[in-house]
């Protein structure tokens, strides 16, 4: 240290240069002049200091007052607004009570709920508290919405029913996605808000459009929403192969092809049934052609979703014969949206994922515990001489009927080596099939996917990562994502406003507390405790002891 002086001492005198220095430079700002005398050296420092302090004091009264202001005007525009749009000032004495419940989330209310109802001896609908007094949830745009809006043209093309989950929430709005007979309404453009959103769509699901007065329906009024799509909203309704194959080069949209009275059969089953059932590549294929043309004369193009929809039916059902021919169904489709692409004069876009993985499938399978040393290998060739799969003969199996005496080789005959390709099933096999028919369906997919080395670890969802696919403009999603990711590209790619839709949703909604005597409102049935437990019991883990077989 220079001159051995302490070191806040050398800090002391730097900090007073540094206030000299700031006085010099806020006199230059206030205008002071210096003169030639000591006491003119002073006087005007004297002064600039005066007016210095009067400056700050207006500079903080302001800043003050500002900052009052806008708290105030905060507080008003914060205030709820009443149903005319006016806000409505709160009067008179008022309390809040603010409550936290630390570490609290749904299941922790399904446990207690269930608890006091088995505890105390309550029916189903006697529910907490809380219960009854939760915020009401609102409906969310979709992109497809959004494009309609925009004037894009819109489709949807799927193998399951087009009331099924995907396609539903592309198009409607419910509470629970097993109201499909009011998902059907909204997808035609009735009990829906916004109005018609869809142009096209192709699938299964006949039976929720149709009244319960005809045959083939399954829906719990006597609705025609065929009749309703055609005289209200303008649809052009087919519902078999013949007159799809005869829609011509330039179909007239809006248009709806209902193929099958719910799900169109998987495609190892379909591919024998084709007189009757159009497979996901040529329903693909027909949409493509008919919104291209509806389009041509447009500044705008068209959305559409395809959707390989039974590769999770395959999966939840553990059946890898019916797995592979569906996802090979989904493969082709793919080859022809590419086509599509590649031939078209527009600019386009192909983008695929998964909204999840199902079934946990294991390639590789020790079917012996150890000490025996596990076989890293899987038989395809086991999958290939299959001809159907595990539900298409799990139905025929519960209605066929066959004699006692002659069950087990009729069953080895026509449903093992002519159904599975299976030459070697054991009598320990045959016996649970023939104790237990309602149960074959997963018998028989377990039986073909052991010889096939092909393991499950769930019939359900699994928390595996999906794949991105994708062809055109989509560099945005090269690499690791999230899948919301997904959806913001769809929305940026189209260039349309999800909000707005949502915004215009929710002022057709009601809140709960003010919906009808018999709790529906425009997006359906309030849910109870009762319809979450039904819709769990749907992929209820299936536990049973098989033979180990070969």
């Amino acid at each position: 240290m220079a001159g051995n002086q302490p070191l806040f001492a050398q800090e002391g005198r730097s900090s007073a240069t540094s206030d000299e220095r700031a006085a010099r430079e806020d006199d230059a700002l206030l205008g002071s002049q210096r003169g030639s005398s000591d006491e003119d050296k002073v006087e005007p420092r004297s002064r600039a200091g005066f007016w210095r302090e009067v400056g700050i004091f207006v500079w903080a009264l302001l800043a003050t007052a500002t900052v009052i202001v806008l708290a105030v005007v905060l507080q008003h525009q914060s205030k709820s607004p009443t149903p005319g749009g006016k806000f409505k000032e709160p009067t008179g004495k008022k309390n809040l009570i603010f409550m936290v419940s630390d570490g609290m989330g749904p299941a922790s209310l399904s446990l207690t709920r269930s608890f006091r109802q088995y505890q105390n001896n309550l029916p189903i609908d006697d529910v907490l508290i809380l219960d009854q007094h939760f915020i009401d949830h609102t409906a969310c745009g979709t992109v497809l919405e959004a494009a309609k809006r925009a004037g894009y043209m819109t489709g949807l093309v799927v193998t399951t029913s087009i009331t099924d989950a995907t396609p539903a929430c592309f198009a409607s709005h419910v509470n629970l996605r097993s109201e499909e007979d009011l998902i059907a309404q909204q997808e035609v453009g009735h009990s829906n808000p916004l109005g018609r959103t869809l142009d096209l769509m192709f699938g299964g699901g006949r039976c929720h459009f149709l009244p319960n007065t005809m045959n083939g329906s399954c829906r719990g009024d006597d609705l025609d929403v065929t009749k309703v799509a055609q005289e209200e909203y303008g649809w052009t309704y087919i519902d078999n192969r013949d007159d799809f194959n005869n829609l011509g080069p330039s179909p007239k949209l809006p248009l709806m092809g209902l193929f099958a009275r719910y799900n169109i059969p998987y495609e190892i089953d379909r591919r024998t049934m084709d007189e009757e059932y159009p497979s996901l590549e040529e329903m693909a294929r027909v949409a493509l052609r008919a919104l291209e043309a509806a389009t041509q004369d447009s500044d705008k193009g068209f959305f559409l979703m395809i959707e390989g929809s039974r590769i999770d039916h395959a999966a939840h059902g553990n059946d890898p014969a019916a797995q592979v021919h569906e996802v090979l169904a989904y493969d082709r489709t793919v080859a022809a949206v590419l086509e599509f692409l590649d031939r078209s004069d527009d600019d386009g876009a192909f983008v695929g994922t998964s909204d999840h993985e199902t079934g946990g499938l294991s390639i590789a399978r020790q079917l012996h515990p150890p000490p025996s040393y596990p076989h890293y290998g899987w038989n395809p060739a086991v999958l290939a001489n299959a001809s159907h799969s595990a539900e298409h003969l799990a139905r025929m199996l519960n209605d066929d009927w066959f004699e006692a005496d002659k069950r087990k080789s009729y069953i080895n005959k026509k449903y093992l080596q002519d159904g599975l390709g299976i030459w070697d099933a054991a009598d320990e096999e045959l016996d649970l099939l023939i104790d237990n028919p309602t149960f074959a369906v997963y018998y028989f997919a377990d039986m073909i996917s052991r010889r096939a080395r092909i393991g499950w670890s769930t019939h359900g969802h699994s928390a595996v990562d999906v794949n991105i696919y994708g062809h055109g403009e989509i560099g945005g999603l090269k690499g690791n994502h999230e899948n919301t990711d997904v959806g913001k590209f769809l929305r940026e790619f189209l260039d349309v406003n999800v909000d707005t839709i949502t915004k215009k949703l929710n002022k057709k909604s009601k809140p709960i507390s003010s919906a009808s005597d018999n709790g529906l409102s425009w997006t359906g049935k309030v849910p109870v405790e009762e319809d979450f437990r039904a819709l769990s019991k749907q992929h209820e883990d299936f536990t049973v002891d098989f033979p180990q077989g070969s």
